[in-house]
């Protein structure tokens, strides 16, 4: 399954897509937020139609502490309005310290801080899908419990 992940920020929205058998995560795109979050979500869109995308992933930001923040709300709040847009299901998992992951991986490749700044919110999509795939992949392989 193909899914697209998507870091929801006030400025850009980083696109992360796995790969067709759902089993890697790579940073693809950032949309920059217009200020029309319609015309953005239908960016969005076009993007999960032309990736053949059959589920689209938004990163949660949660408190260290697992709580909703007030990004979580917001976040969650434009799921709805993603699902109305483009039609796919969208699901939420936990984005905590993606970004510190991303920005430590750029980082250790030696970019420019100007390249890092360009390439951030597509990283930290693609950390958040990659553990979104891992999950879903080890729940699919753990054996059912009897109760």
């Amino acid at each position: 399954m193909r899914a697209i992940g998507l870091d929801l920020g006030s400025k850009r929205i980083g696109v992360a897509l796995s790969t067709s058998d759902g089993v890697l995560a790579t940073p693809y795109e950032v949309v920059q937020r217009s200020g029309d979050r319609q015309r953005d979500h239908r960016k969005i869109r076009d993007l999960a139609l032309e990736a053949e995308a059959e589920v689209i992933v938004v990163g949660l930001p949660l408190h260290l502490d697992g709580r909703l923040s007030e990004s979580a709300n917001k976040a969650l709040a434009e799921c709805d309005e993603l699902r109305a847009t483009t039609g796919l299901p969208v699901e939420t998992y936990d984005e905590r310290l993606t970004t510190v992951t991303a920005a430590r991986s750029l980082q250790e490749l030696n970019l420019s801080p100007a390249a890092r700044k360009r390439a951030i919110d597509q990283v930290a999509a693609a950390v958040m899908l990659q553990a979104w795939l891992d999950h879903r992949r080890a729940a699919a392989d753990a054996p059912e419990q009897d109760p």
